[in-house]
C-alpha cells in the first residue's frame, strides 16, 4: 500500500483525479479498509471533511465535540488552484460528509469527489452572490462569500442542516451551537462596520492583489480595487499593475494591501510608483497556524478590519 501511494503521488498531475480516487478506494477495500474514525485512534465520531481551513473552523463551532472536522488543505494553502493528492482522496473516501464552499471556488472539487460514495453539502447555498466584474471570470459569482460574516450565518444554517442529517441524535446541540455562533458572527460584523467607519470618505478605497474583498467592501462601504480578479497561474500583467498605479495616484490612496496566499511583489510595484504605503497582509483563503495572527475565522475578520483601518487612517484603531 505505501509503495502504491508513493507511485501515485508522483504521477497525480498527469492522472485524472477520478482514476486515483477509484484506485485508492479499491486499494483500501483490498486491505480491509479503515473506518472513518480510524485515523483518530479511539475517536469514533463521524468525520466531516472541508475543502479549506476557514470552513473547517466554522464547522467546528457548529459541530462542537460531536463530530470530527478536518480540512483537506492546510493552513496557508492557496485554494483556487489546489491539486488534491492521493492522501486527500484516501481521506475523503473515509469521511462521512464533505463540505465545500461552492460558487466555483474549488474548481478541482467535481473531479475530487467523482467516484466517491460520500455525501457532500455546499455551504454557500442561499447566499446572494456578487458577480465578478472583469477578465475571463466576468459575470461569474465571486466565490469569497465568507468574507461577510452575514453570509457566514447562512453557511452556519446549511451546516446545521447537514450535520443534523448526518447525526440526527445531536440535532438540538448543532442548532444551539449554530445559534450561539451566529450571534458571535453578528457581533464581529457590527464591530467591523463600526471600525471601518473611521476611514475618511476620500480614503475609502480597498486596493488589494486579488478581488477577494467584494463582500467585505460592500458591508463596510469601501470601494474595491484590485490588480487581478481571481487568483490564477499567470497573474499581474503590466497593464493590470499600471491600472492600479493610475487609480492609487488619481485618488491619493494612502495604503494598499495583498493577501497571505499570494506574492505581494506586484503590489510592491504599485507602492514604488506611488505615494501609497504597503498597509499589510490580509487573510482570505486560509487561516494561519494556531500560533499565527488568524487561527480562527473570527480572528481573520477582526485582523483584516484592524489592518485596513489602521493603514488607511494612519493611526491605531
Amino acid at each position: 500500500m505505501p509503495n502504491f501511494l508513493f507511485r501515485c503521488a508522483k504521477v497525480v498531475r498527469r492522472t485524472s483525479v477520478s482514476f486515483v480516487a477509484a484506485a485508492l478506494t479499491l486499494s483500501l477495500a483490498a486491505c480491509g479498509g479503515a473506518s472513518p474514525g480510524a485515523s483518530g485512534g479511539d475517536d469514533n465520531r463521524p468525520v466531516v471533511l472541508t475543502t479549506f481551513t476557514v470552513l473547517a473552523d466554522i464547522a467546528r463551532n457548529v459541530a462542537g465535540d460531536k463530530l470530527r472536522v478536518e480540512s483537506i488543505t492546510k493552513a496557508g494553502a492557496e485554494i483556487h488552484g489546489y491539486e488534491p493528492t492521493p492522501g486527500d482522496i484516501r481521506k475523503a473516501a473515509q469521511a462521512d460528509l464533505i463540505l465545500d464552499n461552492g460558487l466555483n471556488l474549488e474548481v478541482w472539487f467535481a473531479q475530487f469527489v467523482e467516484g466517491l460514495d460520500v455525501p457532500h453539502a455546499v455551504v454557500s447555498d442561499g447566499v446572494k452572490a456578487m458577480p465578478i466584474g472583469e477578465d475571463a471570470y466576468e459575470g461569474k459569482p465571486n466565490p469569497h462569500a465568507w468574507m461577510s460574516p452575514v453570509n457566514v450565518q447562512i453557511y452556519v444554517d446549511n451546516m446545521v442542516k447537514a450535520f443534523s442529517k448526518l447525526d440526527p441524535g445531536n440535532t438540538a446541540i448543532f442548532e444551539a451551537n449554530g445559534k450561539a455562533y451566529k450571534a458571535e458572527l453578528q457581533s464581529v460584523q457590527d464591530q467591523m462596520v463600526q471600525k471601518l467607519a473611521a476611514v475618511p470618505e476620500k480614503q475609502r478605497a480597498l486596493v488589494t492583489c486579488e478581488g477577494a474583498f467584494s463582500y467585505l467592501a460592500r458591508d463596510a462601504g469601501l470601494r474595491e480595487v484590485y490588480i487581478w480578479a481571481v487568483n490564477a497561474e499567470q497573474q499581474a500583467t503590466p497593464q493590470q499593475i499600471a491600472r492600479a498605479i493610475e487609480y492609487v495616484k488619481a485618488n491619493e490612496v494612502p495604503a494598499v494591501f495583498c493577501e497571505s496566499t499570494v506574492s505581494d511583489a506586484p503590489m510592491q510595484q504599485v507602492v514604488s510608483a506611488t505615494d501609497a504605503k504597503f498597509g499589510g497582509v490580509l487573510y482570505v483563503d486560509s487561516l494561519s497556524e494556531a500560533d499565527g495572527p488568524v487561527p480562527t475565522y473570527l480572528d481573520l475578520i477582526r485582523h483584516d478590519a484592524k489592518t485596513i483601518t489602521e493603514a488607511l487612517t494612519g493611526s491605531p484603531s
